[in-house]
């Protein structure tokens, strides 16, 4: 990433619904990533190679740029088992 894409990630970051750095990180959402999700789009470019966009309808984060770390209750496992 470049100097702006760093900038980005790191204001981006703040954004996070849940951090596997937290204490109450459950075990469970290990698997259970938004880059694992079949309604998360990568963004194209650099920023893209951790970040996307939710897709899901009735989720909180509809049209939100997320990180693929982070993740929601609505989480929907891809047929293809692909991440990212």
């Amino acid at each position: 990433m470049d100097e702006g894409d760093d900038e980005v990630h790191e204001r981006w970051l703040r954004l996070l619904n849940r951090s596997t750095g937290e204490p109450g990180y459950r075990d469970e959402w290990f698997d259970e990533q938004c880059g694992g999700c079949r309604f998360w789009i990568a963004l194209r470019g650099e920023l893209g190679l951790d970040w996307g966009v939710c897709t899901r309808a009735d989720s909180p984060f509809d049209g939100r740029v997320r990180f693929e770390h982070d993740g929601c209750e609505l989480f929907a496992v891809r047929e293809d088992g692909t991440f990212g």
